[in-house]
């Protein structure tokens, strides 16, 4: 059996799934409940200074669904704990006393001066906790008080904020980066000069998933009025793994350990995260749509998938594709494939032949008893027809091999990947392989 133990900047937890600081880590109650299911860590929720802020008392999300009422995204107004700091200290202390093996974070967001941060930092420290999460994403309700997502658009900020909290505290500093901002490896380089132990990734999107047409307000609707706010779940995942990628393979911060975020739903997506860069993930909306024991799954499916692939230990796992995240331009345009469509799994819906006639490179047939076929001297492998057909495998993307002739250009295909270069029409080129 795969080992799923994790050491995150020297915080160790049975396993890399850890709930990300939201709704169900907001109080001691909850964590229990998690840790009882098995999950390896929390982030407990952003605590603030006292008195504690006041959340609205009506409709706090927003959702987007699928066409089988799946949820795809969940948008949120709800801000940072309102129970008071006191209150959040007592049960984190008691938690971490039941649970040593367990990681527990505490997420923190004061106003952006070093008085806030040097009165609280003490405080958590003596709840036993393993390290503190610096909240610089929210992207409503606290960024308009200077906080959140204001401080985490500003590397400056973070910069001085994080050599802050290096000063004045022992534990282990997770920065939480804000995704709405241009390019990400500009606050995660801020953290990481501010001496930050690493970095964790996505916080929620700014968002508005809806208006209500009856009264045209923005969803969900306070007494007539809407506010945007931070959308989570499956469809942000690959806005997250991008993030992530760009981080891990920075040059300038090779090395920076990444808590990966955002629409961790299953095991995969969390394997997923890990051949990244990400040393472990945090999952939110998945915990809330299916409950806690949803991390049961992604135990065992991770751990059968190392096992499969003959690794025993996460280390093992970690950035192993990054080396395969390359810009465009130096992707080898020798490589050819086609389009090939399996005739006893074909339902003829047409789908793929009205993606293609009327959007793509009209390289589908259809005869008059509606068998489709792939012509091959039109087809550009832009896998349309795989994304729309709905029968899983049925178009499949075939390799062409070194030596044919690709119908469409009447060149020969080249696969000489140890020496292949870029082809003649991209940017700062060299001539083709021959």
């Amino acid at each position: 059996m795969a080992d799923l133990t994790t050491d995150f900047v020297g915080i160790k937890s049975p396993n890399p799934f850890w709930l990300a600081s939201a709704p169900p880590t907001d109080k001691e109650y909850n964590v229990r409940r998690a840790f009882e299911a098995g999950w390896g860590g929390v982030v407990w929720k952003t605590l603030g200074e006292d008195p504690p802020i006041v959340n609205v008392n009506g409709p706090r999300y927003g959702a987007i669904w699928g066409a089988d009422r799946r949820l795809l995204g969940l948008n949120n107004i709800e801000l940072i704990t309102d129970r008071p700091l006191e209150v959040n200290l007592r049960e984190i202390k008691a938690v971490k006393r039941d649970y040593p093996d367990r990681a527990v974070v505490v997420s923190l967001m004061v106003p952006c001066e070093e008085e806030a941060w040097k009165k609280i930092l003490p405080l958590v420290e003596e709840t036993g906790a393993d390290g503190v999460e610096l909240n610089f994403g929210c992207p409503h309700g606290m960024s308009e008080r200077g906080m959140g997502s204001a401080v985490g658009q500003v590397p400056e900020y973070i910069e001085m904020v994080t050599r802050w909290v290096k000063q004045y505290t022992r534990m282990p500093c997770i920065v939480k980066l804000t995704p709405n901002i241009t390019d990400v490896r500009k606050p995660a380089a801020a953290a990481h000069a501010g001496g930050a132990d690493a970095v964790s990734l996505i916080n929620t999107i700014n968002s508005i998933t809806g208006v209500d047409l009856d009264i045209f307000a923005p969803e969900p609707t306070i007494d007539g009025k809407g506010a945007h706010g931070g959308y989570c779940g499956p469809a942000v995942k690959p806005i997250a793994l991008n993030m992530v990628a760009e981080i891990a393979r920075s040059p300038e911060m090779k090395g920076l350990p990444i808590s990966g975020i955002g629409g961790v739903t299953t095991w995969k997506d969390a394997a997923e995260f890990m051949v990244l860069g990400a040393g472990n993930v945090q999952v939110c909306t998945a915990a809330m749509t299916y409950g806690f024991k949803v991390v049961q799954e992604m135990i065992s499916g991770l751990s059968q998938f190392m096992d499969e692939k003959g690794l025993t230990d996460t280390s093992e796992l970690i950035g192993r594709a990054v080396p395969n995240i390359s810009d465009w331009q130096h992707l080898n345009l020798n490589y050819v494939t086609k389009a090939e469509i399996d005739q006893d799994l074909c339902i003829s819906c047409g789908r793929c032949y009205a993606a293609c006639e009327d959007t793509s490179h009209q390289a589908i047939a259809m005869s008059d008893d509606r068998v489709f076929t792939v012509k091959d001297e039109e087809c550009v492998a832009c896998n349309l027809c795989v994304n729309v057909c709905p029968v899983e495998d049925c178009i499949t993307m075939v390799e062409m091999q070194p030596g044919q002739t690709d119908p469409r250009t009447g060149q020969k295909v080249v696969k000489d990947y140890a020496n292949w270069t870029t082809h003649p029409n991209n940017p700062g080129a060299v001539k083709a392989a021959e």
